[in-house]
């Protein structure tokens, strides 16, 4: 796929202010690793994950979307011009939503103050990917010129998830050593959230270019992580993950993206100034980066302080890039997306 009018005029994340350690993890955990002689400091050994955040309590999804969304809208107007009543669509793109309906986008929308005239305003979730389909979603619309301008924006709050999974091991005397290294995904999650803004060329000529991407997908995979088909007493999700079958059938279809992408946008390995991924761990960049032939240095990791932010973490992780000032004017940036499902979305933009 191709894109000849698009540009991202704004670019926000609003990660939260509680810092939780994965040291902090593991002496809740500690009644357990001392039956099963487990070492203290294998979480973030295995996973490179120090620390990640999360929102208060009983915080709405939406709530922070709207902080984000709001940010990426003043952003765009600061820097190119572009005013509200020109944005005619909104997606909300995690996984994590306030309920089952009206969408979470309706609330993120009015809180935003955009306008209702022939409004696209929906929820999207696809894994790890919500955001980014979210993002192409409104890419499409403005490619075909029925909008000017959208927003795609998601909430992951992943502290439930979190807290019942050391419950459960907790709880359990029948926890061994396996049910650990299982859990180990769900104990890499981190709450964030990551908003973008989306224009047609003529209203922010300056801005950012998106060039286009590839998208592929393997179903076959669909049941290596799966979330929320269990409940616990007090509601909350679990998440069942094959972290290592899922790392290698997320590597291969990655592969097989990539060669896509550098087909469709006449790139090589050798092409990109900077790389993006979605946050998932430090064995997971490693290959990834292998796989690809890419030079892991072109890599903005915020995985280490943040944790895994499902759909908010590689948008997230651009916006943190871009604040610091990493990218130059002209430079090319490739984004890497994986989602369980299996899905993959790679995008390259201009800078």
């Amino acid at each position: 796929m191709r894109y000849t009018r698009v540009r991202l005029a704004g670019l926000a994340h609003c990660p939260p202010d509680e810092v939780v350690s994965s040291d902090n993890l593991e002496a809740r955990l500690a009644p357990v690793y001392d039956r099963l002689r487990l070492p203290a400091g294998r979480l973030e050994l295995m996973t490179g994950i120090r620390e990640r955040r999360f929102y208060p309590p009983g915080t709405k999804p939406g709530e922070i979307s709207a902080r984000s969304a709001n940010a990426a809208l003043d952003r765009a107007e600061r820097d190119h011009g572009l005013k509200r009543e020109r944005v005619s669509a909104l997606v909300h793109g995690s996984v994590c939503r306030d309920r089952l309906e009206p969408a979470t986008a309706c609330a993120v929308h009015s809180a935003c103050g955009l306008p209702n005239q022939s409004a696209f305003v929906l929820d999207l979730s696809n894994a790890c990917l919500g955001v980014l389909n979210g993002l192409l979603f409104v890419a499409d619309l403005i490619e075909a010129g029925r909008i000017t301008a959208g927003v795609a924006v998601g909430t992951e709050t992943g502290r439930d998830l979190v807290e019942g999974t050391i419950e459960s091991l907790l709880q359990d005397p029948n926890t061994n050593r396996a049910d650990v290294k299982a859990a180990f995904a769900s104990l890499t999650i981190g709450s964030g959230s990551a908003a973008a803004v989306l224009c047609d060329e003529s209203l922010a000529p300056s801005a950012p270019r998106l060039l286009g991407g590839a998208v592929r997908t393997d179903t076959s995979h669909a049941a290596l992580c799966t979330g929320g088909d269990e409940l616990d007493s007090a509601g909350r999700p679990r998440m069942t993950t094959d972290s290592e079958a899922l790392l290698h059938a997320g590597i291969a279809l990655a592969g097989e993206t990539w060669n896509d992408f550098q087909s469709e946008l006449n790139w090589t390995a050798d092409t990109p100034d900077h790389a993006v991924t979605h946050q998932v761990g430090r064995a997971h960049q490693k290959l990834l980066f292998e796989s690809l032939g890419l030079d892991p240095a072109l890599d903005h990791p915020t995985v280490g302080v943040y944790g895994n932010t499902g759909a908010a973490a590689l948008p997230a992780a651009a916006s943190v890039a871009a604040d610091a000032g990493a990218f130059a004017t002209g430079d090319k940036i490739v984004w890497l997306g994986i989602g369980s499902g299996l899905n993959c979305v790679m995008l390259g933009w201009e800078w």
